[in-house]
């Protein structure tokens, strides 16, 4: 048998109600793929560089891990600094005590200026 034989063979034999069904794969998004990463060199005050490969070596992670854990902990405490000033500030807009207000106020004031 030809190839052109053969092509009209499988072509009768997809083409009829016996035909085994096929499944397409739509990326729909949803999937994502493992996290890309980016190299990024950093200069690390020596100081700051002999606690982290201390902290590294006590936890068993290498230097690279150790440091994007800190950076990881440090985003998410500044995140969650954030969300407490704006709701700090969003009850001293709130609030109608003068005395309850101004002590927000301070408190406001604390946040953003130290102190």
């Amino acid at each position: 048998m030809g190839l052109a034989a053969l092509d009209k063979a499988s072509r009768a034999e997809s083409s009829s109600p016996r035909a085994v069904p096929r499944t397409n794969l739509v990326h729909n998004g949803e999937m994502r793929a493992v996290q890309k990463t980016v190299r990024q060199s950093v200069s690390l005050p020596a100081q700051i560089a002999v606690q982290v490969r201390a902290m590294a070596k006590t936890r068993r992670l290498s230097s690279t891990r150790m440091l994007v854990e800190l950076i990881e902990n440090g985003i998410e405490t500044e995140k969650r600094k954030q969300r407490e000033f704006f709701d700090l500030a969003e009850r001293f807009r709130e609030e109608k005590d003068p005395a309850a207000a101004k002590r927000l106020g301070d408190e406001l004031g604390r946040m953003v200026f130290g102190g």
